[in-house]
């Protein structure tokens, strides 16, 4: 089937959603899918397995909401200002954190991520254990866009949306995603080559870091809250999850795991720890049986059976 099809056909039912679903539910799903495509971005690309991700979503969160309700910025200035604190700190933990590999540059961001909880703990502007509440909602674009109408909303977070996922897939199908393959595939060959590997790694992560920061910054303006669970070890563990169920390495699968994922919380809510169990028994059988995710798996199907047609 044509490519080019099959994303019309998912615009124009993007564009419909929200006459046929709750408008909040599809906006949570659509940050969560943007905060995996940054995460896929570093480990589907790069190589780089990061479990602390979240620290990125979350103070990214923060700084918006202290932009609005403290310094009451407009909404579109208080987004690039979480962007540019995700940015800001994704420079800070990457340029340390890339001097090391595998499971050892995953436990140091493991540890940053720790201590960024704990400083958002204890800051002042955070709101503690309590967290920002009531984070406004301006109106965008000078009053033109009144954002207290959740359908309004949803065009604007679904534009964001689109806006990452096509930066996303720009920078992994230009020569800089090319060399990040080559990193990730060897990265020794990379350097025989002239390429310098940690400045590679240092950009995709920094670019990681932002998306995830516009990410952030947008699920604070639509549940207008950011609390420590957007920081916490269990949400960086989320992305993880997402982006393995709906199939890493591929542009598509993280946005289909995150809906997965976001689908199981919202509708098996009732479940209370359970859906705990529930996610883990997904997990473990989709481990099993779809090692390349859904996406993955299906894209692999379709391929064989197109060879096998001809």
């Amino acid at each position: 089937m044509n490519p080019r099809l099959i994303a019309l056909v998912l615009l124009a039912l993007a564009l419909a959603a929200p006459w046929f679903a709750y408008p909040i539910f599809l906006m949570k799903a659509l940050c969560f899918a943007l905060f995996a495509c940054s995460f896929n971005l570093l480990l589907g690309y790069a190589g780089l397995l990061s479990f602390g991700h979240a620290m990125f979503f979350g103070i990214a969160g923060y700084c918006f909401g202290h932009a609005v309700k403290a310094w009451g910025l407009p909404p579109e200035l208080a987004i690039l200002f979480g962007v540019a604190g995700a940015a800001a700190l994704g420079l800070v933990t990457g340029a340390l954190a890339i001097r090391r590999q595998g499971i050892y540059f995953a436990m140091i961001t493991l540890a940053f991520s720790q201590m960024v909880y704990f400083f958002c703990i204890q800051a002042p502007f955070t709101g503690g254990e309590d967290g920002l509440q009531g984070i406004g909602r301006p109106p965008l674009l000078g009053g033109l866009l009144p954002t207290k109408d959740d359908k309004v909303l949803y065009y604007v977070v679904l534009a964001i949306f689109l806006f990452g996922y096509g930066a996303i897939h720009r920078v992994i199908h230009s020569p800089f995603g090319q060399v990040l393959k080559a990193i990730r595939d060897n990265e020794q060959r990379a350097l025989s080559l002239g390429y310098n590997a940690d400045r590679y790694k240092l950009l995709a992560f920094v670019l990681s870091a932002a998306l995830a920061g516009l990410a952030g910054s947008t699920k604070a303006l639509v549940l207008q809250f950011a609390t420590l669970t957007d920081v916490s070890a269990g949400t960086s563990g989320e992305v993880v999850l997402m982006a393995l169920v709906g199939g890493l390495g591929t542009i598509v699968g993280p946005v289909v795991g995150a809906f997965v994922i976001i689908t199981m919380q919202n509708y098996l809510a009732s479940a209370g720890e359970w859906i705990l169990v529930i996610q883990g028994g997904i997990f473990v059988v989709i481990v099993l049986a779809f090692r390349r995710g859904l996406v993955g798996e299906l894209t692999a199907f379709w391929q064989a059976r197109f060879k096998s047609a001809k």
